[in-house]
């Protein structure tokens, strides 16, 4: 791909932007040498003021997610897209996240621009666990955990069992879940269906991935190993 095509894909700028820029010099090597339109410098070692360009296409990013912070650009206020730099909502391809955190939920998030990843992630035949911290509003009764992991527990207006989850009870009012399966507010569903109410939620894992030391507001771009953990 050619360097301009490349720089525009990855957000930086227009290609008519991304021309003016080789121009002045602002896309260099490694070691500081210009680079043109045509260069075969590889993309790892291509630098744009003096920084490495962002991941190439097949992406795939975590992000801590704060409170306060919706994932569909159909919402109004803060968008999750609004903690990572700012060409990232002009790459191509686009970034999608991978399923979806309410605004009042926080922690992992995942974002790709690779979509048989994303189908990957996602599908039920992959069964990836994904585990919740929650914080209720008034004390466990003590059955939920049979509840829940019986495979018949069916929510409200639906008219299919979820599958079986693990609850793993912390203390009167604290719990973690796993579930294996991603419907709409499914945790809070699932607590209210049982006459309660969950105050705090927080997803801290996917697979065997966790939020790897980042603070709230946070993300990095994941090693393929790490991407590996999702599936572990």
């Amino acid at each position: 791909m050619r360097l301009v095509k490349l720089l525009a894909n990855l957000g930086y700028g227009s290609r008519k932007e991304m021309q003016l820029a080789i121009r002045n010099g602002w896309v260099t090597d490694r070691d500081g040498n210009r680079l043109k339109p045509d260069s075969k410098t590889a993309h790892e070692d291509v630098l744009f003021d003096d920084e490495p360009l962002d991941p190439a296409q097949g992406v795939v990013l975590l992000l801590n997610k704060p409170v306060g912070y919706t994932c569909s650009t159909k919402d109004h206020g803060r968008l999750v897209y609004d903690l990572l730099p700012d060409r990232f909502r002009t790459r191509k391809p686009a970034l999608s996240s991978i399923g979806r955190l309410d605004k009042e939920t926080s922690g992992l998030l995942l974002f790709t621009d690779d979509g048989t990843f994303l189908h990957k992630v996602i599908s039920p035949k992959s069964n990836v666990p994904k585990v919740y911290e929650l914080a209720l509003d008034r004390p466990l009764k003590g059955d939920e955990a049979a509840l829940f992991a019986s495979g018949e527990m069916m929510l409200e207006s639906e008219d299919k069992p979820l599958k079986p989850a693990q609850l793993e009870v912390l203390d009167d009012t604290t719990a973690r879940l796993t579930l294996h399966e991603g419907r709409y507010h499914q945790v809070r569903r699932m607590f209210a269906a049982t006459g309660n109410h969950v105050a705090q939620l927080r997803r801290s894992r996917i697979g065997a991935l966790g939020l790897e030391g980042l603070a709230e507001g946070e993300w990095k771009a994941l090693s393929d190993n790490e991407k590996a953990k999702i599936f572990a």
